[in-house]
């Protein structure tokens, strides 16, 4: 791989493909690039993710990181299903990956999903709920700014879920998490599947 997932503007040829996969409980067809993340299969972790998430709460949703955006989808499938309104914040910083993410809500008739950078979510919003497969080959500092960053953004009663791969440090992140969170937040390992955790992380 001549660049990482996490490029701004990947320069490699684009090529697209069809995926068909399962979210929210229907078989649904959307399309993949090259140059984002896991774009030929729905990647294992974020599917241990989408198994163990809730129903949304009505509000914000942040998907951080979201590639060709499966985490934001399903999360708008399923609002949708439970006739719950919210609003989908696909972050990420590659630029094809909100692309892809923004056909993918239009062929899924999905206009709850806003693809967007960080610049572009507005400085005052909280997020009932985030939900990340996040990006931990982007090294352990760049990871605890991100994640330092957004997780204080939970609103009160709001609630983040990350999966993470045990033998890329799940357990180590979550002892970091209850010492940098601190107070008014719990981080607790709600979920465990195909050696990836769930990290559940509750605001008071």
């Amino acid at each position: 791989m001549s660049e990482h997932y996490f490029t701004e503007s990947p320069s490699s040829e684009a090529k697209t493909r069809e995926l068909t996969l399962d979210l929210a409980g229907r078989e649904v067809t959307v399309e993949t690039v090259s140059g984002t993340f896991s774009p030929t299969r729905l990647d294992l972790g974020t599917a241990v993710l989408l198994r163990h998430l809730p129903v949304p709460e009505p509000g914000d949703i942040l998907d951080l990181g979201c590639g060709w955006g499966p985490i934001s989808l399903d999360a708008a499938l399923s609002a949708k299903d439970a006739e719950v309104d919210v609003r989908v914040w696909a972050l990420d910083v590659n630029s094809r990956s909100l692309e892809a993410t923004s056909k993918n809500a239009k062929r899924l008739g999905l206009k709850s999903v806003r693809p967007v950078t960080a610049e572009e979510v507005p400085s005052d919003l909280q997020f009932s709920a985030i939900r990340s497969n996040p990006p931990i080959r982007v090294g352990k500092e760049a990871l605890h700014e991100l994640l330092t960053t957004w997780l204080p953004r939970l609103a009160p009663g709001g609630r983040a879920d990350l999966v993470v791969s045990k033998n890329l440090g799940a357990d180590s992140l979550q002892k970091w998490l209850i010492e940098t969170l601190g107070s008014g937040f719990s981080v607790v390992r709600t979920g465990s599947s195909k050696g990836y955790r769930v990290l559940t992380v509750d605001r008071d």
